[in-house]
């Protein structure tokens, strides 16, 4: 159980965490978290389904992190986002040799105003809301010679949540964006992310505020962008965007010398 760095997501969850946009909303929220097990972290899963804080992508996983050896700084992109574990018989094949496996192909957790879609069915379709409050992504600053953050700020945000029909007319507050993926800082006091979302962002590495961003035209940008100089000298940005038949790598430079 480390003491430094602090927790940069959220470890475990709590009543005090369901969403609470609206009343309607608060209240099926607490009828699935009440349906399954929850804890701290570590809390196994259960043949019941165990509510699990940081969920399968984190926290942060793969390409979450970037390291600025000049001023000893840790840039962490976090996710908050609960999955259910559930404990449930199979038949053991090549990948699974045992008789009891997680059921991980109905892991989401949503909420959504219609009764009857949470008739038997909790993992997440197209129109549901995430179980929790926002911020849903983060990008966190850590001082590696200290161990204390020096910073944290919602990164992106999420349409479909920002543009859902049963949220028309709320004021929501910063909700930034899931995703497993960082971003990449530069010499010059710059962090290049998406966070998993569809616009890249320039943050100052001395705050986290933005300084620039730009919508990719491809859609999601679930990838960490790259940077290098080119024999002129020129400093260019790419980021691969969108996917399947269409998808492209945007890449971006400063005009002039």
């Amino acid at each position: 159980m480390p003491s430094k760095p602090a927790p940069f997501t959220r470890q475990t969850l709590t009543e005090d965490d369901l969403i609470d946009f609206t009343p309607e909303l608060r209240r099926r929220a607490l009828e699935i978290f009440r349906r399954y097990r929850s804890g701290p972290i570590f809390t196994p899963p259960s043949l019941q389904g165990t509510i699990v804080m940081p969920g399968s992508i984190g926290g942060a996983g793969w390409g979450s992190t970037a390291f600025d050896p000049d001023t000893r700084t840790l840039y962490v992109k976090g996710t908050n986002n609960p999955v259910l574990y559930r404990v449930v018989k199979g038949v053991p094949n090549d990948t699974i040799g045992y008789e009891y496996t997680v059921d991980l192909v109905n892991s989401g957790l949503g909420v959504t105003a219609d009764p009857d879609s949470l008739r038997g069915v909790d993992h997440v379709p197209p129109t549901t809301l995430p179980l929790i409050k926002p911020p849903y992504g983060t990008m966190t600053a850590i001082d590696l010679d200290s161990g204390n953050q020096k910073w944290q700020v919602p990164l992106g945000d999420t349409p479909a949540i920002r543009n859902h029909p049963l949220l028309k007319g709320v004021a929501l507050p910063p909700l930034g964006v899931a995703g497993a993926v960082g971003g990449t800082v530069t010499r010059g006091g710059l962090i290049f992310a998406t966070g998993g979302g569809n616009v890249l962002y320039a943050l100052d590495t001395r705050d986290g505020s933005v300084l620039w961003q730009h919508q990719l035209r491809a859609g999601r940008g679930y990838a960490n962008p790259i940077t290098y100089r080119t024999a002129d000298g020129t400093q260019f940005i790419v980021i691969a965007s969108g996917a399947g038949d269409d998808c492209e790598l945007v890449a971006f430079s400063l005009e002039g010398k």
